[in-house]
């Protein structure tokens, strides 16, 4: 789960970050299951998804891993462009990473009510470890690693830091290409009229 990215293109409403956060976790039509601006985060999330889906440099990402990791090189990349926009965060933001997630953590528990039953036991753990760990390949690793004993049958997920180590040089050269384009994506987006 790309937490990192999905924040930081959310731009400075705190709704919209709230709603782009929980995207992962909530499926189907939104009708008015949420309000307004939360409703926008969560469909910029699906947005942000399949613009990274139909990106050159995203797929170019995805080819560079071992075909055995099949369809799971997607979430992979995801967790490695966290990786590189922590590792970078300095170009990305002018506000200190810790700070950041200070912030943004305060702002994701003020919408706790909002937030999917099964995400809300996971904002500390996301917020007090694997967020902080994600600037070290080992912490990529143990993200992968919790990751894969979510998902119910058997996958290659732990591990899969390695290629991350195999590949670094290429997929940050593919991160920082796609990462402007993102926030270009992402903005046109929320300045769009509903």
């Amino acid at each position: 789960m790309n937490f990192l990215c999905h924040m930081l293109l959310s731009g400075a409403d705190e709704q919209i970050l709230a709603g782009n956060f929980m995207g992962d976790f909530v499926k189907g039509p939104l009708a008015e299951r949420f309000p307004e601006r939360i409703r926008l985060g969560i469909n910029l999330h699906r947005r942000i998804d399949s613009f990274a889906s139909r990106s050159d440099l995203f797929q170019r990402s995805r080819r560079r891993l071992d075909d055995h990791y099949g369809l799971y090189r997607g979430v992979m990349v995801d967790l490695f462009y966290d990786h590189f926009l922590v590792r970078d965060w300095s170009n990305w933001s002018d506000e200190p990473f810790d700070h950041y997630l200070t912030r943004t953590r305060s702002i994701i528990e003020s919408q706790r009510a909002e937030l999917p039953e099964r995400l809300q036991p996971l904002v500390p753990v996301i917020f007090g470890e694997l967020l902080p760990s994600y600037g070290e390949v080992s912490g990529i690793g143990s993200a992968l690693t919790r990751m894969s004993r979510r998902v119910s049958r058997a996958n290659p997920l732990s591990g899969g830091e390695a290629e991350l180590l195999r590949h670094y040089h290429g997929l940050n050269k593919d991160f920082r290409g796609f990462m402007p384009l993102a926030q270009r994506f992402a903005g046109e987006y929320i300045a769009a009229p509903s």
